[in-house]
């Protein structure tokens, strides 16, 4: 973008976060209103499906042969912050941490961009090039992708992980006595609805980018090693914290799967024990 200043004309420093009604995550459907509709669908019969849409599972299991499975996912939204470079980081961290999440380790992936006519391409190639940065991080090839135009500024993967099928963390399974481990400070949401209302503090955005933009792996790999040590008997439910917040996603641990015989419980949290960012 830019203005005329005494004749002049000068750069102007664009606020990504402007471009789009809703930032990130929040910008995601009602899940009651996509549930009502998913549930209308009929089902596919398919043994090699071992985690599929039927649950809110963070990404789908698909079994090749004996001791390999796929695990599928996708995910973009719009711009959470306002540096594309970071834009870009934090959309691929996001999309990355499904297959974390589920115990998978992250091996190709699909780039998904939708772009209005009217921005800089430049701005284009710093989201890309964040994205980039964090899959060649994760190890994982970006081998392709699909762009549209588009009103709202739009970026995020789709990511092919491998799994051993005997050891899928799922998001329900949660059983009386568990303990909840959290990885990450909470605060995200909150501050970045105030980047979008230009109410956040500095520090408050610094921190957020970085927690953001820090990839799952090193939580996943530690969780690996205790499912080891354990023989798989400790680790009971996995879950990513992400758009619906840290009590959307603690239902979905709650809630049980009565298909697979994993009865409800409750949770409790004591918020003093939490990290929060600053802000």
């Amino acid at each position: 973008m830019r203005k005329i200043w005494k004749g002049e004309v000068v750069a102007e420093r664009l606020k990504l976060t402007a471009m789009a009604k809703a930032s990130g995550c929040a910008a995601k459907l009602n899940p009651a209103t996509l549930d009502a509709v998913l549930r209308k669908l009929p089902r596919q019969t398919d043994a090699n499906v071992l985690v599929g849409f039927d649950t809110n599972d963070d990404a789908g299991v698909y079994l090749l042969e004996d001791g390999v499975a796929l695990v599928q996912t996708v995910d973009f939204f719009t711009p959470i912050v306002d540096e594309p470079f970071n834009f870009g980081q934090i959309a691929a961290a996001n999309a990355l941490s499904d297959v974390y999440a589920m115990g998978g380790r992250p091996v190709s992936s699909l780039s998904l961009v939708g772009f209005p006519d009217r921005s800089d391409p430049d701005l284009l190639e710093q989201i890309i090039r964040g994205g980039l940065s964090k899959m060649t991080e994760a190890q994982c090839s970006v081998i392709g992708g699909h762009s549209i135009r588009n009103e709202d500024m739009l970026f995020g993967y789709a990511v092919t992980g491998v799994i051993n099928p005997q050891r899928v963390w799922r998001n329900v399974g949660a059983r009386r006595g568990d303990v909840l481990l959290f990885t990450k400070p909470l605060g995200t949401g909150v501050i970045t609805t105030a980047l979008k209302k230009d109410r956040a503090r500095e520090d408050s955005v610094a921190a957020a980018v970085e927690a953001m933009c820090t990839l799952n792996r090193g939580a996943a790999e530690a969780l690996q090693e205790l499912e080891e040590e354990s023989g798989g008997r400790l680790i009971h439910a996995v879950t990513d914290v992400t758009g619906f917040g840290l009590l959307g996603h603690a239902r979905e641990m709650a809630l049980g799967d009565a298909a697979h015989g994993i009865a409800p419980v409750s949770l409790e949290f004591d918020h003093a024990a939490f990290e929060y960012l600053p802000g």
